[in-house]
């Protein structure tokens, strides 16, 4: 297979953006390139701040691409009384799904069967969900309750046995990977400087007061500086490890709860979520995703080494048993589990069990100066990264005035278009014999947006790369050579893993993986 460069450099390329890191001071360093990360870089640079980026492995690697995929108000606050949370979720909700990633977050029905003897009766469970759509002004219709026949329409493999009525309400779901990714180039178009598989060796310090840091390339092992006026620790898990860098008898500042999810292959597609009620507080989901069924999630503390965090037997066994009382059987085969991980959320230090903890943001500001930042949920990522602004203005230490304010509420990500039109483009602008199948023009126009025109090209000019990766999945190889030359994929886990859905489909055979690291090393220097 040849390989071809994109049609038009827009971003620099790692030993470009490894030089424009070491000259000069930035106004603020963000370390972490997760999703709470590359919100602040992304509003910082908006709010005309010069940001550099760094992340130890790849961006979104850890926590950020291990979600349930929601983007959500979230029906279990209402079970603890927060309406004023789940009102501004909804809220954010809406922003995203309508102005600032229309094309990569999409609406989704969900379904929560009542059964006999379960947690929640079918009166409470109605007018829960009636709540939960008026706090979204019925921006997704009006909560209602279904007949089990109905809703058995939608979700082919709901058990009716025992099934009293089922709650119907409206929610909106995404690839996180795919929306991180687009996120990391919102902030590099707006000037941001961004550099990943770069770990924190050690904090630069001046006068006691943390300037920078010192790292290490993880491709080629070159050692090199970033001085900055202001340090962000971003890390999300290793929060605590960074902090304790700056002051070795730093208190511990969080705690982390682990969630593990399974992907398994649907019998029938499914065209609707189900919330499992689990007890009175916690849920569990089976949500269609990438032709998939998503189930999961697990919540329990986790103290180990955050790097080895993964998915073990007893998750596994939690988890389809928690399905299982709402899922046949046949469609909870252990030999349908496509693909299996796991993430760890960062909440806040305490006592009392993690399912209770609070989902909120910890901002602190060590004895040298740096600002953490750890926790927090996807639905809200922007306004997290917003609120670190408005802590900035406040530390006098960055240029930045205190009248301004970054007003992203209406910025959209990169591609921004009707993913049906563009699909629609995709196919009919290409002549034979390289005219792009309508399952791979779908699948590029609702995870690309606008930006899949660009894949296009590269099938245009080699058609080779229009060849799908592997032939039961939608990706094709000209996405490898796009995420290598716009995405900063490195490795062929950030492809595979996080660029492409192939890993999430059970995919990445030898082959692929061979083939993939073929192409990533052609565009080597």
């Amino acid at each position: 297979m040849s390989t071809t460069t994109t049609p038009q450099l827009t971003h620099p390329t790692r030993e470009q953006a490894r030089a424009e890191i070491t000259r000069g001071t930035f106004d603020l360093l963000v370390i972490g390139g997760g999703i709470l990360g590359t919100s602040v870089a992304w509003m910082a640079t908006q709010a005309g701040l010069r940001v550099a980026m760094v992340d130890a492995g790849d961006f979104a690697g850890a926590t950020s691409s291990a979600s349930s995929k929601l983007v959500h108000g979230g029906l279990r606050y209402l079970q603890t009384g927060n309406v004023k949370l789940v009102a501004e979720n909804h809220r954010e909700r809406r922003a995203l799904s309508k102005d600032v990633a229309p094309h990569l977050v999409n609406p989704m029905p969900f379904l929560v069967p009542v059964y006999k003897g379960g947690p929640h009766g079918a009166a409470k469970m109605g007018a829960g969900v009636f709540l939960y759509s008026a706090l979204s002004a019925f921006g997704d219709g009006v909560g209602h309750v279904k007949s089990p026949q109905n809703a058995q329409r939608l979700a082919p493999g709901l058990k009716t046995q025992g099934l009293k009525a089922v709650a119907a309400y409206g929610d909106h779901q995404m690839n996180d990977s795919r929306v991180a990714i687009m996120t990391v180039r919102a902030a590099v178009d707006a000037g941001a400087v961004v550099l990943n598989h770069a770990r924190v060796e050690g904090l630069r310090t001046t006068n006691g007061r943390v300037t920078g840091a010192d790292l290490r390339d993880g491709v080629d092992g070159a050692e090199f500086g970033i001085d900055a006026r202001l340090v962000l620790n971003a890390t999300g898990p290793w929060v605590d490890h960074l902090r304790r860098m700056e002051d070795a008898a730093a208190d511990p500042s969080i705690r982390l709860s682990k969630g593990a999810h399974l992907v398994v292959k649907a019998d029938r597609p499914w065209r609707a979520a189900l919330t499992i009620p689990v007890d009175k507080y916690r849920v569990s989901f089976a949500i269609p995703w990438e032709g998939q069924l998503l189930l999961g999630t697990t919540d329990e503390e986790y103290v180990g080494d955050p790097a080895e965090v993964g998915v073990v037997q007893s998750d596994i066994d939690q988890i389809l048993g928690e399905a299982s009382t709402a899922i046949d059987s046949a469609q909870l085969d252990p030999a349908k589990i496509n693909y299996a991980f796991a993430g760890l959320r960062v909440l806040p230090g305490g006592p009392g069990g993690t399912s209770s903890a609070k989902r909120e943001t910890v901002v602190t500001r060590g004895r040298g100066g740096m600002l953490s930042v750890a926790g927090g949920k996807w639905t809200t990522y922007r306004h997290i990264g917003q609120m670190v602004i408005e802590r900035l203005k406040t530390l006098g230490s960055v240029p930045l005035a205190e009248e301004m304010s970054p007003t992203l509420k209406t910025v959209p990500l990169p591609g921004l278009g009707s993913p049906a039109a563009v699909a629609h483009r995709l196919v009919v602008d290409q002549e034979p014999p390289v005219r792009m199948d309508p399952l791979v023009a779908r699948h590029l126009a609702t995870h690309y947006g606008s930006v899949s025109m660009d894949i296009a090209e590269l099938v245009r000019r080699d058609p080779a790369l229009g060849e799908r990766i592997h032939p039961d999945g939608p990706d094709i190889w000209a996405q490898v050579v796009f995420a290598r030359d716009h995405e900063w994929a490195v490795t062929p886990e950030d492809v595979l893993r996080r660029r492409t859905t192939v890993t999430i489909r059970g995919l990445d055979d030898e082959d692929v993986r061979k083939r993939t690291e073929v192409l990533l090393t052609e565009g080597v220097g």
